[in-house]
């Protein structure tokens, strides 16, 4: 799973003299048809029935009763099962026959942050790094396991206007106190600096295997560990692009993960300052798919995985995409996706993450992306 963004308790009430955050625009739906959507017909929509048959999956094992997610629209769980069961019959090799089975049994609606129905899309990857099991010549860079006091709350559970916002801290005297930071865990000023996965070569991987969630690690004896999101500190995500714009360092029109990875090789003596900059830390564990995991708790499928902004978005819900070229010289996005996985940058309406699997290519997808598009919700025909 990507990090999830999680506030702290005092971000839920401004201080004296600090201006509040303006509030994000609601998403709102406007009903739509499938000859409306740009391409619709022209995908090749076998490739997304892997990621539509996962969360199925998922689905088909949840109360019927329940709703299915915080948009009202979605319906109840009940209103999806005819549909997944049908996509489970599905023929894979026929892409008419799975067309007419989307067209059947739901409808699109654009989706709009209230009245924009265009917003940003990026792109991410699963890692790909270098290292051991122990401490050693190069591999001197800890990944460490999730701790066993790190307490992370979902504070929707509580209260329904907190939809969508987490904490996480560690309890102290029968309260919840603040988990150390990034640059404290870095530094080893914190209680569990036993708590290490691997130990990985270099420093600048370490830190981008927390952006994108999940990783693959090719250790010194030739075997491959496979480590995916188990937790993070409760601080806040910043974006260290942000933080070198504002430095003069690098351009909005040239940040990228690309980029960003230059300077910071190009500069180790400012690195670790301008890293622990995002005060936000993940913990990881082995994971034994074959494949990056999203939030939804299903495997992620390259290039029809969507991570969107779940306090909006339900997992699960298939999604129409019409996006710009991801990079130069690549064609425009006009396919079937899926609402898989969430992240700490995704926030609003109209904004997803596109998963681009693992390799040199989906890193090369991933790290310049930075698209506008929009996007349709295929909800259930003739639920109440």
């Amino acid at each position: 799973m990507r990090f999830a963004l999680l506030f702290s308790l005092l971000l839920l009430s401004a201080c004296a003299g600090t201006p509040s955050p303006a509030p994000e625009a609601p998403l709102t739906l406007k009903k739509s048809s499938f000859s409306a959507l740009p391409g619709w017909r022209q995908d090749r929509m076998a490739e997304a029935l892997p990621a539509l048959e996962r969360s199925c999956a998922r689905i088909l094992k949840k109360d019927p009763s329940s709703a299915f997610g915080p948009l009202a629209e979605a319906g109840t769980t009940a209103d999806w099962t005819p549909a997944c069961h049908a996509l489970q019959m599905a023929d894979k090799t026929d892409e008419a026959a799975l067309a007419k089975i989307i067209e059947h049994y739901f409808e699109p609606w654009e989706a709009r942050a209230g009245t924009d129905p265009e917003g940003l899309f990026t792109g991410y990857y699963e890692a790909s790094l270098r290292g051991s099991r122990t401490r050693h010549g190069p591999y001197r860079y800890p990944l460490h396991a999730r701790p066993d006091d790190l307490v992370m709350v979902d504070l929707g559970e509580f209260r329904e206007e907190l939809k969508g916002q987490r904490i996480a801290g560690r309890v102290r005297g029968g309260n919840l106190k603040p988990y150390e930071n990034r640059a404290q865990i870095v530094a080893g000023s914190w209680p569990h600096n036993d708590k290490v996965l691997a130990w990985v070569d270099d420093p600048v991987d370490a830190f981008f295997v927390q952006i994108q969630g999940s990783g693959v690690i090719e250790l010194h004896d030739g075997k491959i560990l496979r480590i995916g999101y188990a937790g993070q500190n409760g601080h806040p995500y910043y974006a260290i692009g942000k933080e070198l714009i504002e430095r003069g360092a690098l351009s909005k029109e040239n940040v990228s993960m690309q980029s960003i990875r230059t300077w910071l090789a190009a500069h180790p003596d400012q690195a670790d300052a301008v890293m622990n900059t995002n005060k936000s830390y993940v913990f990881f564990e082995e994971t034994k798919t074959e494949g990056a995991k999203g939030g939804e708790g299903t495997v992620l499928t390259p290039g029809r995985s969507l991570a969107v902004d779940r306090s909006k978005i339900p997992y699960g819900i298939p999604l129409w995409v019409d996006i710009a070229p991801p990079r130069a010289g690549e064609p425009p996005l006009k396919r079937l996706m899926v609402a898989q996985d969430t992240g700490g940058a995704i926030r609003g309406a109209v904004r997803g993450d596109v998963f681009w699997g693992y390799g040199d290519r989906a890193e090369n997808m991933a790290g310049p992306m930075k698209s506008k598009g929009r996007y349709w919700l295929l909800l259930p025909r003739n639920r109440p």
